[in-house]
């Protein structure tokens, strides 16, 4: 039995809830990594260069930066649901259209809308999920969101080395019908449109969780906002947040001008540097164009895209790392030891190249090493404190610009990663990032408070303390 009491929620109720939310996430991680198995075969058939191959990869995070934008701006006005929906018909829509375009145009136009999707989502789904959870256990919980990227990304893996393997079984006896067009003759196509499946069972699930209670109570709904606290904390600790929210947000103007003004200062600082150094370890140089890498390093496509279904299992079970420990150590030590972990796996990838001890498992493995730090730290963390540090009135605008900086890096890093790589080469390259990502230990260790174990409402006080 799972019953609501006074002293406690219902917890299989939180984790239903939460695991829809976070099932953004899940579109999120397979939207950015499906293009990773496409990138090959579209550079074939279309002839791309390096910008034109960048433009394609890329294309999708100018959506993300123009849905970060205005994710903020539309969930505090329509409510974190709604615009939740939204961006799941964005990624449906999406699915589809990157399935039958016969030019790079129409497609980059397809991936440009689920960029707009994934933006829209990254902001949102841990927003909610912040927004709901108990203190004792927000971490974990918007860490099951970076679970979910993780597992999405996982997933288009598989997928795509699936779809691979199905397309070469078809042989020469499978004819020139649609289903030949999209998995033998052209399997870009059966990658990018495998997502329209999770896309509607995300639409389809949100009608089943509530909306945010922090954003009913500031619309005036108090009681409806009361009840859904109630049935997540327990009737006690409902009441508690409760007063705290109505005495939290009697004390904001609920104007973007609050995060310029001294007590607030701080937290804008943490939620731009913090999202840019999680993409400026050149995470997503590896999930983007992870295929491409490997068999610089000896692998071939098949046996690269298979290296990547272990980069995804590392990621995943790493990511569980964070869940059991960001509420019982802290934010902070998870940041300081995984960047520190980030830093020398950096180092020891471009010391790989330099001496050409690449082949194989000798690349890998500093590449394995690298997404475990990653996972457990600047993977999660950036998405656990952004949604933690703002003011609740405005928290979905202000959150939009550590989202908006997060993919703003991403876009940095998808356009330059492979004229870096062929101009400069890998050991250079490898090493840029570890020096531009090192500045996150000493912004960790000096500016960065910890926010374990405390209310929203609470570590907004503490701002305004100059605390």
């Amino acid at each position: 039995m799972d019953e609501v009491t006074p002293s406690r929620g219902s917890r299989i109720y939180l984790a239903v809830v939460c695991t829809v939310a976070a099932l953004g996430g899940f579109l999120f991680g397979f939207d950015t990594a499906v293009i990773s198995g496409c990138v090959g075969f579209l550079e074939d058939q279309f002839e791309l260069i390096d910008w034109t191959k960048a433009f394609v990869v890329s294309s999708a995070l100018v959506g993300c930066i123009c849905g970060a934008a205005v994710a903020g701006w539309l969930s505090d006005r329509f409510g974190r649901r709604r615009v939740l929906m939204l961006a799941a018909v964005l990624f449906f829509v999406s699915a589809v259209g990157c399935t039958v375009p016969r030019d790079v145009p129409t497609l980059v136009v397809a991936r440009w809308i689920g960029g707009l999707g994934v933006g829209i989502a990254s902001m949102l789904s841990p927003l909610y999920i912040s927004e709901i959870s108990p203190p004792s256990v927000r971490g974990a919980l918007v860490a099951m969101y970076q679970l979910a990227i993780t597992v999405g990304i996982l997933v288009a893996y598989f997928s795509n080395a699936a779809i691979v393997a199905w397309g070469k079984s078809f042989g020469d006896s499978a004819g020139s019908g649609f289903l030949n067009w999209i998995v033998a003759a052209e399997p870009w196509r059966a990658m990018f449109g495998t997502e329209a499946i999770p896309a509607a069972a995300f639409f389809l699930l949100l009608f089943t969780v509530p909306e945010s209670p922090r954003w009913l109570f500031q619309r005036g709904k108090e009681e409806l906002a009361r009840r859904i606290l109630s049935r997540v904390n327990g009737s006690a600790e409902a009441e508690r947040e409760v007063q705290e929210i109505r005495e939290t947000l009697a004390q904001e103007q609920g104007t973007l001008e609050e995060l310029l003004a001294p007590a607030y200062r701080g937290a804008l600082v943490i939620g731009i540097l913090l999202p840019l150094f999680s993409q400026v370890s050149g995470i997503n140089a590896i999930i983007y164009y992870g295929p491409d890498l490997l068999e610089k390093a000896g692998f071939q496509l098949s046996e690269s895209l298979g290296g990547q279904v272990i980069v995804g299992l590392v990621n995943c079970v790493f990511t569980f790392v964070a869940i059991l420990l960001v509420d019982r150590i802290g934010r902070r030590p998870l940041i300081l030891f995984g960047t520190a972990g980030l830093v020398a796996s950096l180092a020891w990838i471009g010391l790989s190249f330099y001496f050409q001890v690449t082949s194989g498992w000798l690349v890998l493995a500093p590449i394995l090493m690298f997404i475990a730090c990653f996972a457990f730290s600047l993977g999660p963390l950036p998405w656990i404190v952004i949604s933690e540090i703002f003011p609740t009135r405005i928290r979905g605008r202000a959150m939009s610009v550590g989202t908006f900086t997060i993919w703003a890096g991403c876009l940095l890093v998808a356009q330059t990663f492979p004229p870096l790589l062929n101009r400069l080469g890998p050991s250079p390259t490898f090493w840029l990032y570890a020096l531009l990502v090192f500045p996150a230990i000493p912004v960790t260790l000096f500016f960065l408070p910890e926010t374990k174990g405390r209310t929203l409402e609470e570590i907004e006080a503490a701002w305004q303390r100059g605390r």
